[in-house]
């Protein structure tokens, strides 16, 4: 069995007009569930997608602005004759004080969609619907322009495709309203996605500074691996690919575009690509010229993701699992869905180019870690560091239990201290954590706090810096910087974290 559901919602129950029907898939921040109308309510669709938030995540900040974002899209829909955005038709609360474990969560109430643009790309690269698409995907980004948004998170799993083969562009968790030139959203992107001025920028109190030639370098990268079936910046692993954005805004390395780009989409890739934020294409200009590269207006006609011929039912088991799963990311959903034991042989491969497969690191928690390492924009925090830690700190135990040392988990936690690093933005929980403490919540809190020691040790320290985080972690930063590097008491566990870093990580990576 895989984690249990964020927020566990029982079937047939009832929020505003929804009763709640199976689940589609959770993650360590809500958990989305299928939704029937229960009587006529307006103009609100009869089925809808649910998405549940924890119980307190949403701040009165965050409720205004996710209230802010509905409206905006209600009233843009109206106005628009083919709309890009998948539909957010309002936000709840749950008022349930008899279930205190749902009472005062938010309910996101959006449009369900068919599959996503990640789910195609993995079935069929290089589709051949590929151009239409990316021109309903601009276009999406300029009605998300016009309104004064951007969007933040541009990326295959964001772009839901629908029953007519349309696409919209989903997951506004990061979207930000424009304030003149620029907004400002979480420090947590996707790094393959992210222009190079944005890697490794200044968070100041309200979030990263960013501008729509954020999206238009998304889009860039996005049309290229559509249009190619690789990435526009050379490099095996997203460490590798941040490592040459880096070095081709530095103007020390140039783009390598791939020779199987098509000749109409290589000035526009480029232009999307640019070093500078100012030298970008605008949205506009950028919509019209893929619009013409693509030569259609019309929705395309998808192909089967799977063959209509039955195939054996373990098979179709998988190719299910597989959909629902990205799918679901669409939603803004990290982690797949329970399917009683069958998440081991979807996620078996996951992340294969960063964290090897043939090493012992569970299956279970290949996501996990992945996606942990993903969240930070620093490059030394990478999957194969975060399992060698897992690996030395428990050796992969998610039931882990040391009262002497105040210990639990995989991932070793001292409860006090979790607290710290248990949520996303950077602020504490409200109540120390009490063990059991599952990996879902431990994993991802490591790789936060081992982005947030990065920024703090001190440059020129000897060795390796992953090993020197992982000293860290045993102790802390400043430890490691009063030291002058490892502390004797911490080498024989970072000898094995630096065993186990060598082994889990793919020939030909860092």
């Amino acid at each position: 069995m895989t984690e249990p559901y964020a927020v566990p919602v029982p079937r047939g129950y009832r929020v505003g007009v929804w009763e709640v029907r199976e689940p589609i898939a959770t993650g360590a921040f809500g958990s989305v569930y299928a939704g029937r109308r229960t009587h006529d309510s307006g103009q609100l669709p009869e089925t809808a997608a649910l998405k549940f938030l924890p119980t307190g995540t949403g701040t009165p900040r965050q409720l205004a602005h996710l209230r802010d974002l509905i409206e905006r899209e209600v009233g843009l829909h109206r106005r628009l004759s083919r709309p890009r955005l998948i539909r957010m038709y309002e936000s709840l609360v749950v008022d349930d004080p008899d279930r205190p474990e749902l009472d005062g969560a938010t309910v996101l109430v959006l449009e369900r969609a068919g599959s996503s643009l990640a789910a195609l790309l993995a079935a069929a690269p290089r589709p051949e619907a590929g151009p239409a698409l990316l021109a309903q995907i601009c276009e999406g980004l300029a009605q998300l322009h016009r309104a004064g948004w951007v969007h933040g998170d541009l990326k295959p799993a964001n772009v839901l495709l629908m029953a007519d083969g349309s696409a919209r562009l989903a997951d506004f968790n990061m979207a930000a309203e424009l304030e003149g030139t620029h907004a400002y959203t979480p420090a947590f992107s996707t790094p393959d996605y992210t222009p190079p001025e944005l890697l490794w920028s200044e968070i100041g109190e309200r979030g990263r500074r960013i501008r729509p030639s954020a999206d238009v370098w998304a889009f860039g990268v996005l049309a290229h691996l559509v249009l190619t079936d690789s990435f526009p910046l050379s490099g095996a692993t997203p460490t590798a690919r941040r490592d040459a954005a880096a070095a081709y805004a530095r103007g020390t390395d140039e783009l390598r575009l791939s020779p199987g780009l098509p000749d109409c989409w290589r000035e526009i890739v480029r232009d999307c690509l640019a070093r500078t934020h100012e030298a970008r294409v605008g949205t506009e200009e950028l919509l019209r010229r893929v619009e013409a590269a693509a030569g259609t207006g019309r929705p395309p006609r998808l192909p089967r993701l799977f063959p209509r011929r039955r195939r054996r039912r373990t098979l179709v088991a998988g190719a299910a699992l597989t959909i629902a799963a990205v799918t679901a990311l669409g939603y803004g959903i990290g982690a797949w869905p329970d399917t009683g034991g069958t998440d081991d042989k979807a996620l078996a491969s996951y992340g294969a180019l960063e964290l090897r497969t043939d090493k012992g690191v569970p299956a279970a928690y290949r996501k996990l870690i992945v996606d942990a390492a993903h969240g930070c924009s620093q490059p030394e925090v990478s999957p194969a560091l975060i399992a060698a830690m897992l690996k030395a700190e428990s050796n992969f135990d998610p039931d882990l239990s040391d009262p002497e040392n105040q210990e639990y988990g995989i991932a070793r936690w001292t409860p006090s201290v979790l607290r710290w690093w248990i949520q996303d933005n950077g602020v504490p929980a409200s109540a120390t954590p009490t063990p059991p403490l599952s990996p879902s919540v431990s994993i991802p809190a490591m790789g936060r706090y081992l982005c947030f020691m990065d920024a703090r040790l001190k440059p020129g320290l000897p060795g390796d810096k992953r090993i020197l985080m992982a000293a860290a972690y045993r102790t802390s930063y400043s430890k490691v910087n009063a030291t002058g590097g490892i502390p004797p008491k911490y080498r024989a566990y970072c000898a094995r974290v630096a065993h186990y870093l060598k082994e889990y990580t793919p020939p030909g990576t860092k």
